[in-house]
């Protein structure tokens, strides 16, 4: 397939995508607030800026059982077209988010958190590699795990989530 094909079946695809995707909020954190959970709350802030409409918002401990219930209850509304999980993607030992949440995929999207640590790379230097931020499909959803810095969720939202979330919305329920 020539270039310009390419470019113009992701033009297409695109073009083709949901403008409003209903989308799961979750903060993994022991300390948080609604209050106080500023990268969750961008979250929120971004995608309703971009037109997705929040279906749900919830906090929940680093604990892989409440992660994983928490995932489950998102992907089991019919409504529900992603899940953006912030929080708990470092390398420190109550970090489990990736752990919890891989397990539960049908696939990997492994360009997600490729792409996301260089661009992290490019603000923050060497530390990016600490990131073990996530994309995958599970059940026809698209689910991301962002770090919970307002930077990293900014980052990931505006750079990859937002401008891609209907694209990858529409090519996931072509995979069930």
């Amino acid at each position: 397939m020539s270039r310009e094909h390419e470019s113009a079946s992701i033009h297409e695809h695109r073009e083709e995508a949901p403008r409003s995707v209903a989308t799961a909020v979750i903060t993994v954190s022991d300390t948080r607030t609604l209050e106080d959970d500023f990268g969750g709350g961008l979250v929120v802030e971004l995608l309703e800026a971009a037109g997705h409409s929040v279906a749900s918002r919830v906090i929940v401990k680093d604990e892989p059982a409440e992660i994983a219930e928490a995932v489950e209850n998102a992907t089991s509304h019919q409504g529900v077209r992603a899940v953006i999980v912030t929080g708990g993607t470092g390398v420190a030992p109550r970090d489990v988010t990736p752990d919890t949440i891989e397990p539960l995929l049908d696939r990997t999207i492994p360009g997600f958190g490729e792409l996301y640590r260089v661009l992290s790379y490019q603000e923050i230097g060497s530390a990016a590699l600490l990131s073990r931020a996530l994309a995958g499909l599970k059940d026809g959803r698209v689910i991301f795990a962002l770090p919970g810095s307002r930077g990293a969720v900014r980052l990931a939202m505006e750079k990859l989530i937002l401008p891609e979330l209907g694209h990858l919305v529409s090519q996931a329920v072509k995979t069930r």
